[in-house]
């Protein structure tokens, strides 16, 4: 289908595009299923479709980082490097694609290095604490205050922040009773903090825990998939993609690209409770990315490009 953008709008933003090309395949399948189908389950499938594919468009970054993890443990003493410093390659060699593709703002890759960082500097501490280890050998690497990371290791981080900035603006995401951004941004603070903190002082993490649940309790996400507006509680969505990290996590372990100090003598599933560590650091990432894209309140007015967008996606039933 053409004319869904106009010319002068912004076709080159990969959120446009994309929607702009399940407007021209859409409407195919449409008429395909709809010869065979109840239109009211084309219209669901097409829904849970479109879902599906713009959640991997927004895990980009991670589902490519994870790919080059798992493709490295199965193919070891074939890169004529270690490795770490491949993972790290490759990561660079990802970020500088989005920035130059424009599936990352120089803004959110600005958000997505402060969380690199943040994570670099929680590594340092946490593996000089014994936390968790890295097992091989690498050159690109930290080794600071008794802490030994390779650089590879902020970019699992960096892979949070990318996806949350992109699913901001892949589902056009608007909110009803958001939080003041201080109260949030002071939370994040406390988090961080925390994490460090808990090694010598008492574990504040239940009470992080009540106060984001304070904070975001009343918090609705509004999103569109694709042609009806649907809603969540944030907290909700908060403890899926922390759900989704940890099953990430495993992977990461069972190919040893690092390893907890109960799977160093054979690898077992990561304990269910380091979900609620990672549902706190997402917060963390969360809240450096609505620096970025403020949160919008429901029913403000979208872009020009996107209005039209919507309104070819309203115009195709089966």
């Amino acid at each position: 289908m053409t004319g869904i953008l106009p010319p002068d709008a912004e076709p080159a933003r990969p959120e446009n595009r994309v929607d702009a090309t399940l407007a021209r395949i859409f409407p195919v399948w449409e008429r395909l299923a709809g010869r065979v189908l109840p239109v009211w389950l084309v219209r669901a499938l097409t829904e849970f479709l479109a879902f599906g594919i713009k959640q991997a468009w927004a895990c980009l970054f991670g589902g490519l980082m994870l790919a080059g993890i798992i493709a490295t443990a199965f193919w070891p003493g074939v890169l004529p490097i270690a490795r770490y410093d491949f993972l790290f390659l490759w990561a660079i060699l990802i970020q500088t694609s989005f920035l130059l593709t424009r599936l990352e703002r120089p803004r959110e890759a600005l958000v997505i290095l402060i969380f690199h960082i943040v994570g670099t500097g929680m590594e340092l501490f946490k593996t000089a604490a014994g936390s968790w280890v890295y097992p091989e050998e690498s050159v690109i690497r930290l080794a600071i205050l008794g802490g030994s990371v390779p650089l590879f290791s902020g970019f699992m981080y960096a892979a949070v922040g990318s996806y949350l900035a992109r699913t901001v603006r892949t589902f056009d995401f608007q909110f009803t009773h958001y939080p003041p951004r201080w109260a949030t941004v002071l939370l994040a603070i406390l988090i961080y903090g925390n994490f460090f903190t808990h090694h010598y002082l008492p574990d504040i993490r239940y009470a992080l825990f009540a106060l984001a649940a304070i904070l975001y309790g009343r918090t609705v996400v509004h999103y569109r998939v694709w042609r009806w507006q649907h809603k969540m509680p944030l907290l909700l969505g908060f403890f899926l993609v922390a759900l989704f990290i940890w099953l990430a996590e495993n992977i990461g372990t069972a190919t040893s690209a690092w390893l907890y100090p109960d799977q160093q003598e054979g690898w077992r599933i990561v304990s269910f409770a380091k979900m609620g560590s990672w549902y706190l650091l997402m917060l963390i990432s969360w809240v450096l990315v609505t620096l970025v894209h403020r949160p919008r309140k429901l029913g403000e007015r979208l872009g020009e490009a996107r209005q039209q967008i919507r309104f070819a996606q309203r115009q195709h039933t089966p």
